[in-house]
This record gives C-alpha cells, sequence and structure tokens, in this order.
C-alpha cells in the first residue's frame, strides 16, 4: 500500500511508477502515476492536495456568492468572506469523513449547487424578500444590528432546512436504499447522469471564462500543454534519500502538477497585467474581473485568523416550505454523487464501489450536509465532479493526496487571509480551468457506454433520448415556470427542482427506460459492468483494501453476528468468505483456486481482512 519513502521515478514508456514503487492500472488500461492505496512521498502529497484544493475552490467561493443577494449580503463583502471561510473549513471535515469513513474513494466534498436554485426559491417567498433599503450600499451598514438581524434571521432559516432534510439523506444511505436500487442501475442510467453533470453548466463556465476570454485560453492552454504534450518530459529534481543521499530523480511534473502550473501561471500573468494596469480598473469595463485586486477589500478587511463554529449565526429555525423544495435537491445530489462514485473508482484503478460502500458514501454525505447546516455554510455539502475530472489528467489515484487537501481546507477555513488570497482568484482562470475539468467528466460519462452494445437500436435511443431531454426539458423548465404552477408553493418548488435539474430528468428517464424496454444482460451491459474489475482472489483482496472501514474497525466487528446485516456493511456471506480466507492463510492451506493461483504468481496470502 504505502510507499515507505520511495521517490517516484515516472518512466517515459509508461508515465507511472513501477511495480515496486506502486502505481496501477485504470479499467482502461491507463497507467496511474500513484492508485488509490498508494501513498506518494510527503511533499507531492502536500503539493497535488494544494492542486485538488484549488481545482475545488471555484465552487466553494461560487456558491456564498451565488446566495449573497438573497441573504441580502451583496453588500457585505467581509460576511461573504467569512461564509467562504467557513464552507472551506467545512468542506474540509466532510472530505476527511468521507474519505476515511465514507466511500473511501479520493473524492473531494464541497458546496453543492442543487441546493442553490430551491433555498433562492425559499428566500424569494414574500415574507423573505429582502428589505428595499439593503439593496442600496449607501444604507446598507454592515455592523449595526439591524442588518445583522435580517441576514442572520435568513441564514438561519437555511440552516435548519438544511439540517432536516440532511436526515433523509443519512437515512436512504444508511438504511440501504441506495444500495438496493444499485441493482438496477447500469451503464445505460450511469452514462447520462454522469454526462449531464456538466453539460448544463457550459452556459456558467463560458460566462466565467467570457470575462476575459484571452485569460481563460491561456489558462486552458497551460493544462492542454502540461497534461498532453508534456506528460513524458522529465523534470529533474533533487531528491535526498538515505542510500544515494543527495542526487536528481527524473520527476515527471508536467503530468502531475498540470491544473496547478497551469492555474499558478495564469494567475501570476493576471498579477502582472494588474500592477501594469494593463487590466481595466473600472468595475464595468471588460476584463475587470481578471483582475487580481477585483475583490480587494476582502483581503485587507479579513481577520487573520477566525474559528468557524456550530451556531456561529444563531439557533437554527425550520420552515415546512424550504423542506420539500430542497428536498429536491437532496434528490438531485445523491444521484450526482453514485455517478461521481463510480468516475472516481474508474479514473483511479479502483473497483467499481459495491452497494455498502455506496450507502456508506451516501450517508456519510447526509452527516456532511448536516455538519454544513450546523455550522451555517448556507447550502449542503456532495461530491466535486471537477476534482474527479483531475484525477483523469494528473493519473494519480491516492486518497492520502485527498487528506492532504482536506488538511489544506481546514488551515485555510481557520486563516482568513489566506481564504480571501485564495478568493482572490481570478473568474476566467476558474473559467478556463473548468472548461478543461468539465470536458473530462462528460467524457468519462459517455465512456461507460463500452461496456454495453452499441451497436442496439434500444440502448442508441436510451443514451440518446435521456441525454437530449435532460437538457431540453430543464432548459424548457427554467423559462416556463409558471406554467407549473399547481397553486401549492411547496410543491411548485419540488416540480420546479426536479425539472430544471438536467442530472436528474436524464438519470430518470434513463434509469425507467434501461429497466422496462426488453433487453438482455449483456446486451444493457450488465454484466459486462459487473465483471470488469472482477478477477478472482486478488480483486477481492484489492475491494477489501479500497472500500474496508480503517484502523481495523471491521475486523473486530465482522464477528459480531448482527453487525454483518447492516446494509453499509459488506452482507454475511462476504465477512464469513473472507474470514474462511484469513483462517486458511493462516493454517496455510487453500479453500478455493483462486487462492491457488493467487500464490503462484507470487502475491502474499491475505494476513488480514478489515471486512467491515
Amino acid at each position: 500500500m504505502g510507499k515507505r519513502g520511495s521517490h517516484c521515478h515516472l518512466s517515459p514508456a509508461h508515465a507511472a511508477c513501477g511495480p515496486e514503487e506502486g502505481g496501477g492500472t485504470s479499467p482502461s488500461g491507463t497507467k496511474l502515476g500513484y492508485s488509490v492505496t498508494d501513498v506518494p512521498p510527503w511533499y507531492l502529497c502536500i503539493l497535488l492536495g494544494i492542486q485538488h484544493f484549488l481545482t475545488a475552490i471555484g465552487g466553494l467561493v461560487a456558491v456564498p456568492l451565488m446566495l449573497s443577494k438573497g441573504l441580502c449580503l451583496q453588500h457585505d463583502l467581509l460576511t461573504q468572506s467569512h461564509l467562504i471561510s467557513t464552507i472551506i473549513f467545512v468542506s474540509g471535515i466532510c472530505t476527511l469523513l468521507q474519505v476515511v469513513f465514507g466511500v473511501r474513494l479520493p473524492i473531494i466534498q464541497g458546496g453543492t449547487l442543487t441546493f442553490v436554485t430551491p433555498i433562492l426559491a425559499m428566500l424569494s417567498l414574500p415574507n423573505w424578500k429582502c428589505p428595499a433599503w439593503t439593496n442600496n450600499a449607501t444604507l446598507v451598514n454592515a455592523s449595526s444590528p439591524e442588518f445583522i438581524q435580517v441576514w442572520q434571521t435568513r441564514m438561519r432559516e437555511v440552516q435548519g432546512t438544511i439540517i432536516v432534510t440532511s436526515c433523509f439523506q443519512i437515512f436512504v444511505g444508511f438504511s440501504g436504499l441506495i444500495g438496493f436500487l444499485m441493482r438496477f442501475i447500469g451503464p445505460l442510467t450511469i452514462a447520462p447522469t454522469i454526462t449531464l453533470v456538466v453539460l448544463p453548466l457550459f452556459e456558467s463556465a463560458g460566462d466565467m471564462a467570457g470575462q476575459h476570454w484571452g485569460i481563460a485560453f491561456l489558462t486552458i492552454f497551460f493544462i492542454v500543454l502540461f497534461s498532453q504534450y508534456l506528460k513524458h518530459i522529465a523534470v529533474p529534481l533533487p531528491s535526498y534519500q538515505r542510500g544515494k543521499k543527495s542526487h536528481f530523480s527524473s520527476i515527471y511534473l508536467f503530468q502531475i502538477f498540470p491544473v496547478l502550473l497551469g492555474l499558478s501561471l495564469s494567475w501570476l500573468l493576471c498579477y502582472v497585467l494588474t500592477v501594469t494596469s494593463v487590466l481595466p480598473a473600472a468595475p464595468t469595463a471588460y476584463g475587470h474581473l481578471a483582475r487580481t485586486d477585483s475583490r480587494g477589500d476582502v483581503l485587507s478587511r479579513a481577520p487573520w485568523f477566525r474559528l468557524p463554529y456550530p451556531g456561529q449565526w444563531g439557533t437554527p429555525t425550520v420552515s415546512l416550505a424550504g423542506i420539500f423544495g430542497i428536498l429536491a435537491g437532496v434528490i438531485s445530489s445523491m444521484l450526482e454523487s453514485v455517478g461521481d462514485y463510480y468516475a472516481c473508482a474508474r479514473l483511479c484503478g479502483a473497483p467499481s464501489p459495491p452497494k455498502h460502500a455506496i450507502s456508506r458514501g451516501i450517508g456519510m454525505e447526509g452527516i456532511g450536509c448536516l455538519l454544513a447546516g450546523a455550522w451555517g455554510t448556507g447550502t449542503g455539502t456532495t461530491s466535486y465532479s471537477e476534482n474527479v475530472g483531475v484525477l483523469g489528467i494528473t493519473k494519480v489515484g491516492s486518497r492520502m493526496v485527498i487528506i492532504a487537501a482536506a488538511c489544506a481546507m481546514l488551515l485555510s477555513g481557520i486563516f482568513g487571509k489566506v481564504g480571501a488570497v485564495l478568493a482572490s482568484i481570478p473568474i476566467p482562470v476558474i473559467g478556463g480551468m473548468f472548461l478543461v475539468m468539465f470536458g473530462v467528466i462528460a467524457a468519462v460519462g459517455v465512456s461507460s457506454l463500452q461496456y454495453t452494445d452499441m451497436n442496439s437500436s434500444r440502448n442508441i435511443f436510451i443514451f440518446g433520448f435521456s441525454l437530449f431531454a435532460g437538457l431540453t426539458i430543464p432548459n424548457w423548465a427554467s423559462k416556463n415556470s409558471a406554467l407549473l404552477e399547481t397553486g401549492i408553493i411547496q410543491l411548485d418548488q419540488v416540480i420546479l427542482v426536479l425539472l430544471t435539474t438536467g442530472m436528474f430528468v436524464g438519470g430518470l428517464l434513463g434509469f425507467i427506460l434501461d429497466n422496462t424496454i426488453p433487453g438482455t444482460q449483456e446486451e444493457r451491459g450488465l454484466l459486462a459492468w459487473k465483471e470488469s474489475h472482477k478477477g478472482g482472489m486478488e480483486s477481492s483482496q484489492l475491494i477489501s483494501k479500497v472500500y474496508d472501514l480503517p484502523f481495523g474497525i471491521g475486523t473486530r466487528y465482522c464477528n459480531v453476528s448482527w453487525f454483518r446485516y447492516l446494509p453499509a456493511c459488506p452482507t454475511k456471506l462476504s465477512c464469513d468468505k473472507r474470514i474462511d480466507e484469513l483462517k486458511a492463510a493462516r493454517h496455510n492451506t487453500s479453500v478455493e483456486p483462486s487462492l491457488e493461483r493467487n500464490s503462484e504468481i507470487g502475491a502474499d496470502p491475505p494476513i488480514s481482512t478489515n471486512w467491515c
């Protein structure tokens, strides 16, 4: 599993570590620099973790800014920076919980956009509309008790609603309902769901990049140059080992850090253009948002140290209207996350997540939403698709890197100045980065179709119709919301959120059509989908290494009879099989031919098991 402190010398032919130093192969056959269970050297963990953090910072910052108008905070930049620090801090906690105790894949947790629409719909109700004077910057005194009361009452309402709805997600996850549904979810459901996670974002990504297309294209150029053209070029870097002492090691720097290098160079250029006054200073001028000081007021006023804590805005309150609306966001978020789990496992060389791991992941995301509501982030948390795209570009799937990213988020959330600096990343740079990341994610969704028979008119119809309907119906619903009104506000919110969420529409249609239109298991891709990561005892051990709970928790509780029947844990049959394997290994006996084959190829027999 670990690197034992060794340095990774990537070869041009493979662009991955050698067998003796770790690495692995993704299901598509692409060599990985580090697989999910590998532990890169500490300095690589830090740098790669920062890269993931910087990739997620766009979404983390965007959510509070999108909610600021509904919370009457559009003219209070200091409070906006506090919200940004809070969501970064909580995202770090949720990421640690997900990677260590949840689905255990290298996946970042952050503020979800699926909650934004229902929250804004709730805040647009007559009793929550902002007073007219809060829209006038000259009348807003951010430190006055009256203004604080205005925005904090709205925030507390949002908090309470998120806390209540998160309980529903916790129940769905840990009760095993998600795992039960996964029996009927195959490639023709996963493909449109993953693809529609990012396709509807083309407008927002284009708007961000369109703030200055020159900077955006430069960011794209750097990322593509490093990740595709220069990935086989080794860079000699000084390193130290006990045997060799000080020497130069060849590191394929461009393959491992394309996003971080591309973002940093574009950011540096924006700083130079800002200092030299090349970029316009007028807020309404084209290209102003490419300046690094476009939010300079936040940097100067943000405190150096501020620790977010639960209930920092007061005691949460709850209303029925908000609950129904956000429930639709929870459903969409869960469906998106299931797709992200499969995409993440595919890109980091891990087996497809078993039902118990998916149940644990969804349940842990529910706990993350509960924590986000308690801390007052203004939204829930979910898996970040853009960071899944980073795995596909860097070929580094180690979850230790994501743990380092979570620690970076915790530190940045505590030190207000750090969060304010990160919030100053120019919007065109983020837009250019998103164009690359979202393209990779969309391609990962389409690649799921390789398991199906795409010569079948049945499969072509299901995918094509689901994908096109997932784009068409949300676009129509957002423009004709008045036609969907039933007279019941709560029901109107649920209908509107569901019909304007492309991943929900496309995924639901794919699910229904795939399970109702006649087709063989082979034609539907279910056989190849299930067998794609199976390979006898070796794969069984890999599943155990990837998805078992850490710290020997599974070993201690697997012998407890009732524990084996929990939906978020492996089945009793799986536990019994692993216990038999453990006993056989201890007695150097074979219980099945696959164990003998495993010994023949030189693999060590299993000496422990962590099935939870």
